[in-house]
């Protein structure tokens, strides 16, 4: 149990790690003209991931540890964060815990965006999932999960409409001259 309070420790840490990063590209944005979309479910979604934490911690203490379910969740924990920490690179100062959009600037469509409109919210599910499964919490899999899935219908929809109402604001390309 104590290995199990020192990884929820760690991706407590790692989250705050991302709303330091989080700022620090908020002000990047809004200096560059950035807007807020969506702000609505923001406050649901920090709620949602601060409980899974908790609740991990505490239907851990009425679970066993399952070797065999334990190490291979654990192995899934560590590659969402990879996967994450992979999205948080690929954008550089555009990555946001909120849905911020510079007008004007391309949509990414390199490292996992290559692939996925959505990559990060891929490692969000699976670490939704996992986490809690370390230690056996199946209870907290599963009602994350599906209060989760509702908060990034929620979500994608709103960055969806904020990505393409920015592509649609870039200014366009001058036309050829004629010749």
């Amino acid at each position: 149990m104590t290995f199990y309070v020192v990884l929820i420790l760690v991706v407590a840490l790692e989250r705050l790690a991302e709303l330091v990063v989080s700022r620090r590209n908020l002000a990047w944005a809004l200096g560059r003209g950035g807007r807020e979309a969506g702000f609505g479910h923001y406050p649901f979604m920090v709620f949602l991931h601060t409980a899974l934490l908790v609740a991990c911690l505490v239907e851990a203490t009425r679970r066993p540890f399952i070797p065999a379910l334990g190490w291979s969740m654990l192995a899934v924990v560590v590659l969402a964060q990879g996967l994450r920490w992979w999205c948080i690179t690929t954008l550089g100062p555009r990555w946001n815990t909120r849905i911020i959009v510079v007008p004007g600037l391309p949509l990414v469509d390199r490292g996992p965006y290559r692939w996925l409109p959505h990559p990060n919210y891929v490692a969000v599910v699976l670490e939704g999932i996992a986490l809690p499964l370390v230690h056996t919490g199946w209870i907290t899999a599963a009602a994350f999960t599906v209060l989760n899935a509702g908060l990034l219908r929620v979500r994608i929809s709103a960055e969806n409409v904020a990505m393409a109402q920015s592509v649609s604001e870039a200014p366009s390309p001058p036309a050829a001259m004629a010749q």
